[in-house]
C-alpha cells in the first residue's frame, strides 16, 4: 500500500497526479494546496476510494511547510512515505530576459521552486517520515538544462529558467546526501514536457494525462543507480 505525497495539487500537473494516483484504492494519496480558500472542487471530487487527503502548504512560507510536514505526521501514524513529489513551483515572470531580471522576483522563483523542496525534503527526513527506499521526484523543466537551454531562440523564461537549474543541482546534492542516510533513497529531477496546463500556456504540445503517465511509469522503474539524474516524462534521460 504505497503512499504519496505531492505539492501543488489543486491543478495543472498535481491534480493531474492525484487523479490517475487515487483510481487505486491500495495507494494513499496526500495532496497540498497553497491555500484551502481556492477552489477544491474538482480536487476533493477524485477522493471516491476515500484514499485521498488534502493539506494546505505554501512552499513559499517556513512556517506552513512546517505545519503540513506535522499534519502528514498524524495523517501516517508511524507509515512512511514511498513517493514524495515536489511539484509545485511558480513561472510568474516569463517575460524577464537576462537583461531585465527584478531581484524580487528572482528571490521569490528561488524561494518557491529550489527552497521550497529543499525544505520539504529535509523536513520530512527529519520528521523521519521518509521510506528507506523512499522515490523523490523534483519537477523542472528542460529550460532547467544548460545544455538544452544553448542555442533556444527566441530567449525565454530566464528567472524560471535560473530557478530550475539551482533545483537541478539540488537533486544532485539531495540523492548524494539521502544515500548516506536512507540506503535505498532516490532522488530524480523530472522534465514533464511541455504540457497543456495553465504554467503551458499557449502553444503546449503534450496533454496532461500523457505526461504523468509517463512520468509515473519512469518513477516506478527507478533503480538504486538512477539517482541524482535527469529524466524527461518520456522515459530519457536529459543532459545537465
Amino acid at each position: 500500500m504505497p503512499i504519496y505525497v505531492l505539492t501543488g495539487a489543486n491543478r495543472g500537473l498535481g491534480l493531474e497526479f492525484v487523479r490517475q494516483l487515487s483510481i487505486d484504492s491500495s495507494n494513499t494519496v496526500i495532496g497540498a494546496v497553497r491555500s484551502m480558500s481556492n477552489d477544491l472542487t474538482e480536487l476533493k471530487s477524485l477522493n471516491k476510494n476515500n484514499n485521498k487527503h488534502v493539506l494546505e502548504c505554501n512552499t513559499g512560507e517556513a512556517s506552513s511547510i512546517a505545519s503540513f510536514v506535522e499534519s502528514c505526521g498524524k495523517i501516517l501514524s508511524g507509515k512512511k512515505i514511498d513517493y514524495l513529489l515536489n511539484n509545485s513551483g511558480i513561472n510568474a515572470v516569463p517575460e524577464q530576459s537576462s537583461l531585465s531580471i527584478i531581484e524580487s522576483d528572482m528571490n521569490e522563483h528561488i524561494k518557491v521552486n529550489v527552497l521550497g523542496p529543499a525544505k520539504i525534503t529535509e523536513s520530512m527526513y527529519k520528521a523521519d517520515l521518509l521510506s528507506t527506499n523512499v522515490r523523490i521526484l523534483n519537477m523542472t523543466s528542460g529550460l532547467g538544462s544548460m545544455k538544452a537551454s544553448i542555442g533556444i531562440k527566441p530567449r525565454k523564461c530566464t528567472t524560471y529558467s535560473i530557478s530550475k537549474a539551482a533545483l537541478n543541482m539540488l537533486t544532485i546534492h539531495q540523492g548524494e546526501e539521502l544515500r548516506e542516510k536512507l540506503p535505498g533513497a532516490i532522488v530524480i529531477s523530472m522534465d514533464p514536457g511541455w504540457v497543456k496546463t495553465r504554467m503551458g500556456g499557449e502553444g503546449a504540445l503534450i496533454e496532461a494525462h500523457e505526461s504523468i503517465s509517463g512520468m509515473l511509469k519512469v518513477l516506478h522503474g527507478l533503480t538504486k543507480d538512477d539517482t541524482a539524474s535527469f529524466w524527461t516524462y518520456s522515459g530519457e534521460q536529459v543532459p545537465w
